[in-house]
């Protein structure tokens, strides 16, 4: 039991450890761009590749669907 208290101990140092030298980093981070915009750069793609993502993203849903819906074989009664 005394060595579960350690483990956690330890493990939650380490963790708040990490989370504020990231916050510190994080803050350094945004100091050396003050003059950085909030807003999107649109980038714009040929349309052959909005067409090539949007048929391959409704190819894996479709192939997610079948597996999981209608590749099983149905449960027999008994």
């Amino acid at each position: 039991m005394l060595y579960h208290r350690q483990i956690w101990g330890t493990l939650a140092s380490v963790g708040i450890a990490i989370g504020i030298a990231s916050g510190v980093q994080a803050s350094e981070m945004s100091l050396k761009h003050p003059t950085s915009t909030t807003q999107f750069r649109s980038i714009e793609q040929p349309l052959s590749l909005k067409v090539g993502v949007t048929a391959g993203g409704l190819t894996l849903i479709g192939l997610e669907l079948w597996w999981f819906l209608f590749s099983k074989n149905k449960a027999k009664s008994r």
